[in-house]
């Protein structure tokens, strides 16, 4: 079966204080039998991408190091049993906003509050 895993991934400073989290949020494809194989399988990919290139790693001028925050949701593909092609849905995210105007503001990239729970 196919699964969409989000994987978040945060920038770790490696001196001084941790004033802001830096974070990618990656969603990888991951083919497994059941979810929590889906789930193994993305905390060994996070795991993999975790590091500082080396000593190289610079974040505003500060050392520091890629660290994975955790996975925040496995999905199964629409037709999970068939191997996703073009328009297979993937991945979704629910979320609320406070009004209209806001709402707007989502749709057009703007910075929006939003209430975003995993289950409604």
């Amino acid at each position: 079966m196919w699964y969409a895993a989000n994987i978040i991934m945060y920038v770790k400073f490696k001196e001084g204080l941790q004033d802001k989290y830096p974070i990618w949020e990656n969603i990888v494809l991951i083919e497994a039998k059941s979810e929590d194989e889906a789930y193994t399988k993305a905390c060994k990919i996070g795991s993999q991408s975790e590091g500082d290139s080396q000593g190289t790693l610079l974040w505003d001028e500060r050392p520091a190091t890629w660290s994975l925050g955790g996975i925040r949701k496995i999905i199964k593909c629409d037709n999970s049993e068939e191997r996703p092609s073009d328009g297979t849905e993937i991945t979704y995210s629910q979320m609320e906003v406070y009004n209209e105007d806001d709402f707007i503001k989502l749709v057009k990239g703007e910075a929006v509050n939003i209430y975003y729970e995993e289950e409604f």
